[in-house]
């Protein structure tokens, strides 16, 4: 049986479309679904039923996902063993993350270590969404919030906190903040409620009652734009935020604490260019633990 058809069946099966199964492999649409037939020719049977609107897969493409990923896991564990012979890092890592750490923090410091290691290739995918290591979308994830299932291998990051942020123009010239309730006076920069992806994001709700005035964005880094453009006011990423000296935090007691998790996947952690990376996020990122969490003095954060 051919290795590389029972792979885009994976990637197939994961994805739900033939279309972007050939996107993330980087193959033609047709080769893709060509494949795909050849395979279902060698086993004599229909593994997925093709739809214009996607595809599902079969009772049989049900069990043969099953063996193949198994297949899948052995070989990643052969080829960890394997490279356990050799100090040199090679390969393929991809971290997802959320898009206010991959951008103001791990763009940086992964960029760094893909420098000093010239055979490993590390991709950083720094968007606001989940990201699922069953589906190999990534080797490695951040979370905002630890996974209550599957087998996986979990670690705690950093807690980290947000605030009340303006910029000093906007402060001088618009009506001054000293209570939450003057919000009502002012434009609120925060997340597009119908798209938030965890909870942990919701902490906007407290001014729910305040304030209807809202400009929503997607991005942490579209909100700091915003921000500093002088259009309003965000709740802000600390250790972001610290990067512009243009921007005033307001109202301290206003403080937000939050977690990232580190997730890797049992069946690819202890391979050696995965487990280095993995290692240098939790460094760098323990290093950097007064950058993340800024305390208030006197304040206690909010869940």
């Amino acid at each position: 049986m051919d290795w590389d058809r029972v792979r885009i069946f994976l990637e197939v099966a994961r994805t739900g479309q033939i279309l972007r199964a050939a996107r993330r492999l980087r193959l033609n649409h047709a080769t893709v679904a060509r494949q795909l037939s050849a395979l279902e020719e060698d086993l004599k049977t229909k593994l997925v039923n093709r739809a214009t609107t996607g595809s599902s897969l079969t009772p049989a493409g049900v069990l043969f996902l099953a063996a193949a990923e198994r297949a899948e896991s052995e070989l990643l564990r052969a080829g960890s063993q394997l490279a356990e012979a050799s100090d040199r890092l090679d390969g393929t890592v991809r971290v997802g993350a959320p898009d206010g750490l991959g951008n103001y923090f791990l763009a940086a410091q992964l960029g760094a270590f893909a420098a000093t290691n010239p055979g490993l290739k590390i991709q950083l995918e720094p968007l606001p969404r989940i990201f699922s290591l069953a589906k190999r979308e990534a080797d490695i994830v951040v979370t905002l919030e630890r996974p209550e299932e599957g087998k996986l291998i979990c670690t705690k990051l950093t807690d980290y906190s947000l605030g009340l942020y303006a910029a000093e123009d906007y402060i001088r010239n618009s009506s001054p903040v000293t209570s939450p309730t003057d919000l009502s006076q002012h434009l609120l920069v925060t997340y597009i409620d119908d798209i938030i992806y965890s909870p942990a994001l919701n902490y906007a709700s407290n001014f729910d009652t305040l304030t209807s005035h809202r400009f929503e964005c997607g991005s942490v880094m579209g909100q700091i734009e915003a921000v500093r453009a002088g259009h309003g006011i965000g709740i802000l990423h600390d250790y972001a935020a610290a990067r512009y000296p243009e921007l005033r935090r307001i109202l301290p007691r206003e403080n937000f604490v939050r977690s990232y998790w580190l997730i890797s996947h049992p069946d690819t952690h202890d391979t050696p260019r995965v487990r280095a990376v993995h290692q240098h996020i939790i460094t760098t990122v323990r290093q950097a633990k007064s950058q993340f969490l800024v305390k208030q003095p006197g304040v206690e954060g909010r869940s």
